[in-house]
């Protein structure tokens, strides 16, 4: 297929390559023109993707018209506080044939919107059938290197799954279907709140035992949420839950992992992302379930005491000893 993969980033760039190996023809946009030229004059991402080859016949552009342009596939891999942004500029040169995928993850601040409400709010409810969503556990250096891996492919029209699935798929890359876009949407923004705590545990030297609890009732958290958005819960309990999870909150390339285990080690969230070129998606989001828990009266501990340290201060050894220091229940509350 002819495709075009919007969004520069290490994932971006790590899918233009999967997308090549299988066969289709790739072309790239990048919002940044240094990007461009970088890839352009050296065909390697040196500032997102160090170390991968960028095949000659993939084009990149900061041109989301000549990007767009006769194209089948549109993948969006943008931060999720931009999509919007970008997405209404790039749907005036959007055909209304072309298949759409997002593998952005997380929840729009303020609007509290999912990536998916996101689509179908800028291009409609009659677009609903031809968008999909990528989720799942991916470093991007692993895609890249083409190390086995395992995602989910979600859609609102499961007729149309298996083929984007096997656009997708290869011989190192295999995605697996459903039609529980709310579920993969919620898991795979919220496992990087989740990491965020794990990485603080990890900076203030606990053990294992302690990155265990918090993956643990972390899922628990994802669920209940989950549940009352509408989700399926066994969504959570495969690739895109407790796969994603797993690999984000124990991974050293996870960058929200790393963003709490630097604030576990004393430093503050402003001295830690300033020299970060790469989006921590679990900031922002933190403050998106924040506001959803209270919103929809979901208990959430976890994501609550994450939100207090980023944006509320409080000293992070506080912040577990409350969390251990909670009312006794049965797990099934």
């Amino acid at each position: 297929m002819k495709v075009a993969v919007i969004g520069a980033g290490s994932f971006g760039t790590c899918l233009a390559l999967l997308l090549h190996r299988n066969g289709h023809s790739v072309k790239m946009w990048s919002h940044s023109k240094d990007t461009c030229k970088a890839i352009q004059e050296k065909r390697e991402n040196i500032i997102y993707l160090p170390g991968y080859k960028i095949p000659n016949d993939i084009n990149v552009s900061n041109s989301l018209e000549d990007t767009l342009s006769d194209v089948e596939l549109v993948l969006f891999v943008v931060p999720t506080q931009v999509t919007r942004e970008v997405l209404k500029e790039a749907k005036k040169f959007l055909s209304e044939k072309v298949w759409v995928v997002s593998a952005s993850k997380g929840i729009e601040k303020n609007t509290h919107a999912l990536v998916s409400d996101i689509f179908v709010q800028e291009l409609g409810d009659d677009a609903k059938e031809r968008l999909f969503f990528l989720s799942g556990p991916s470093f991007a250096k692993e895609v890249a290197a083409g190390m086995p891996t395992a995602v989910t492919l979600a859609g609102f029209e499961e007729r149309l799954i298996p083929a984007v699935q096997n656009i997708f798929s290869g011989k190192t890359f295999r995605a697996y279907g459903t039609t529980d876009v709310i579920g993969v949407e919620i898991a795979g923004a919220m496992k990087n709140v989740i990491a965020l705590a794990t990485g603080i545990t990890d900076g203030l030297g606990f053990g294992l035992n302690s990155r265990a609890a918090i993956m643990t009732r972390g899922l628990a958290e994802i669920a209940r949420l989950g549940k009352e958005l509408g989700a399926n819960p066994v969504t959570f309990m495969g690739l895109a839950g407790m796969g994603d999870l797993v690999l984000t909150c124990t991974g050293s390339l996870s960058r929200n992992r790393t963003v709490g285990l630097k604030l576990g080690e004393g430093k503050t969230l402003e001295e830690i992302t300033k020299d970060m070129r790469m989006v921590a998606e679990g900031v922002p989001t933190t403050q998106s379930a924040y506001e959803l828990s209270k919103k929809y009266n979901v208990e959430m501990p976890i994501t609550t005491l994450v939100y207090q340290v980023l944006y509320e201060n409080r000293n992070v050894r506080d912040a577990a000893e409350a969390l251990m220091s909670r009312r006794l229940k049965f797990e099934g509350e």
